[in-house]
């Protein structure tokens, strides 16, 4: 462990290192990172790209007075072991441990809860026009990534920024631009003197005084702004910014902390909406990231000594493989199958896709909206686009859903991957609305398989159906279902009966199906005979099975891995009231309230969503006895070092 790191009692501490001392933090940070990484897994190339940003930052401005905002999140580890949070950080993204992603409930430091992108400068704006109002004097600095600025509401942010000429500095972490030796030395030194004191001073005084000439006086000014706009717009990428109404300053190299410091201070000094353009470089410090960024952008736990995954639990693909297998399958048969992503290109399974159809694929970065009605155009005109995507960012698009697919009804795919629990990334990551915000839209069908199986059926149904097709499935591994042959339609809205049962009927959907089955198991040595049936769609419901089933046995249990309120268990409600059968409900399903991190085994246990969660609940329900069994579950204890 170093002496410095371990030593830091607080961020006052920076201000007293040489920049000599300042690179061995540095060093020392990314230590730590990669050995806590390595055992928990985490997003590690963004964090080990801004160590030296992280630290000049704290060391220029009074954190918590000052407010950083950093966007995502993904890269603010350096910022939580500057912060205080080095003794916890081995429990980094664990149940009960610290969050992957900065949080206001865990640090001062931490000044707004993220996860998703794109929000850091309209969040930043907002607290500098609140400190307006208040008369407070602090700096509010927003971190934001080159992948975050292809959102839309970035551009909003600045737009909005620029038109109230807040004190605002937006710190753009650029790694992805390759700055060649000699324009980039000069273009830095330029920068950072055209924000020195004296320069700025200059600037003001010769602009006043050129202002109360007469007209001449004015003419020179004009010239010498489109001067300094052409200077600065040759040797800089600085012109999109000021166009917003920003002051550019850089690119600045974000690995010097000589240069990246005097900038700040200069820029600390400023008034006005200012951008500083910092280049950093994903994965720095750690040969494995540096020469693969996208593997080590969210990765799993691995050997730090080798940078070799540590192989997971094994035996059976994951849903998103077979996601993947099975569209290139389909694009193979089928010449009007596109694809696309937001900035997801491994993630969600397309990377095959994408180098056997390079024609037919399209990643729009991180733009989910764009994505979505983008979808819309291809499909008026003859294609059949899926729309590959995090269910928690399908979020972003619900009126580009509902609006430009569903109102035309045209044959738009969704492919929510990570539907459900999704672990530790915790609740902003976590795909529990989707049922909720998707099951109400007209023309819409929903289907949500309970294996990989079913995963290929339902792709072939979406192919097949002429509207907006929406399917759910979960992150990890699948159950080992057969896959053998090509995957067939099913009909729309017809559910599998899969276990007999006298005295009540669960109807599980999805990944609950698997867990329904093993407690009704259970609760038959009880004397509790259940049957299962899983619905397959949650929109449009098997009519018939369901209603069938409630009114032959007067005991309904529903179980879904979504927000209980407005989810399956309410579709289920509203068929039986609207049919005017009234048999005995009971709902289980996630809580009012935002899941933690965690394994996904350790929150289905939490939440009551195991075999034995939903044993318990309907032992209570219908007041049987209970008994806990071996593999109860019960969660262990918050995460400690």
């Amino acid at each position: 462990m170093s002496e410095i790191l371990q030593n830091l009692t607080s961020t006052e501490d920076l201000r007293r290192l040489s920049l000599a001392e300042l690179r061995t933090l540095a060093d020392e940070i990314r230590d730590q990172i990669i050995q806590t990484v390595s055992a928990n897994g985490g997003h590690l190339a963004s964090s080990l790209g801004v160590v030296e940003l992280s630290i000049a930052l704290h060391r220029v401005f009074e954190s918590p007075r000052d407010k950083i905002v950093w966007d995502v999140g993904h890269q603010a580890y350096a910022h939580k072991l500057l912060t205080g949070r080095l003794a916890r950080f081995c429990t980094l993204r664990q149940f009960g441990g610290l969050s992957g992603f900065p949080k206001r409930e865990e640090s001062p430091h931490d000044c707004f809860d993220v996860g998703h992108s794109s929000t850091s400068i309209s969040a930043a704006l907002g607290m500098a026009a609140a400190r307006d109002v208040r008369g407070g004097r602090e700096k509010i600095v927003a971190v934001i990534g080159d992948g975050s600025l292809t959102s839309g509401l970035a551009f909003e942010g600045l737009n909005q920024a620029g038109h109230l000429d807040k004190d605002l500095i937006v710190v753009l972490n650029d790694n992805e631009m390759s700055i060649s030796p000699n324009v980039g030395a000069l273009s830095s030194f330029l920068s950072r003197k055209m924000t020195s004191d004296l320069f700025m001073r200059l600037k003001r005084e010769t602009e006043n005084l050129l202002n109360h000439m007469p007209r001449f006086g004015r003419d020179l000014l004009s010239l010498a702004k489109r001067a300094e706009d052409s200077l600065k717009g040759f040797l800089t990428p600085g012109m999109l910014f000021e166009g917003f109404g920003f002051d550019y300053v850089g690119p600045i190299d974000g690995h010097r902390f000589d240069e990246l410091i005097e900038a700040l201070q200069n820029v600390s000094k400023l008034q006005g909406p200012t951008l500083i353009h910092v280049a950093t470089r994903k994965g720095k410090g750690y040969a494995p990231a540096e020469e693969n960024p996208s593997l080590f952008h969210g990765i799993g736990p691995f050997d730090p000594e080798t940078g070799k995954v540590k192989a997971g639990k094994g035996g059976t693909r994951s849903y998103t493989a077979v996601f993947g297998e099975t569209l290139v399958e389909q694009a193979e048969q089928d010449p009007r199958v596109v694809a696309i992503t937001a900035a997801m290109l491994e993630g969600t399974g397309l990377g095959e896709f994408s180098r056997r159809f390079p024609e037919r694929f399209y990643d729009v970065g991180i733009a989910e909206q764009h994505a979505v009605t983008f979808a819309a155009g291809l499909a008026c005109h003859g294609l059949r686009p899926t729309v590959a995507v995090y269910s928690t960012f399908l979020q972003r698009a619900y009126d580009n859903v509902l609006h430009d697919v569903c109102l035309q009804n045209l044959p738009v795919a969704f492919a929510m991957d990570r539907g459900g629990l999704v672990g530790a990334d915790g609740p902003t990551h976590h795909g529990v609305f989707d049922y909720s915000y998707l099951r109400h839209i007209p023309n819409l069908v929903f289907m949500v398989p309970r294996d990989e199986a079913q995963l290929r059926r339902a792709m072939a149904t979406a192919l097949a159906f002429d509207g907006p097709f929406a399917y759910r499935y979960p992150r990890g591994n699948g159950t080992g279902a057969a896959l053998e042959g090509g995957a067939q339609p099913v009909p729309i809205g017809k559910g599998e009966l899969l276990r007999q049962g006298e005295d009540g009927v669960i109807f599980a959907i999805g990944v609950s199906v698997a867990e329904a089955l093993a407690a009704a198991q259970q609760l038959q040595t009880q004397g509790l005979s259940l049957a299962v049936v899983d619905p397959c769609f949650l929109k449009p419901l098997d009519r018939e099975l369901l209603l069938g089933e409630a009114i032959r046995t007067g005991l309904v249990i529903t179980v879904e891995e979504n927000a209980l309120q407005g989810g399956f268990g309410s579709a289920v409600l509203e068929l039986l009231a609207d049919a005017g059968v009234s048999p005995r409900v009971l709902r289980i399903g996630l809580p009012d309230r935002f899941v933690e991190q965690g394994s996904q085994d350790e929150l289905r246990a939490l939440c009551g969503l195991d075999a034995a969660g939903i044993v318990r609940s309907i032992q209570r329900f219908v007041g049987l006895p209970e008994a806990a069994a071996a593999g109860d579950g019960a969660v262990g204890s918050p995460a400690i070092c």
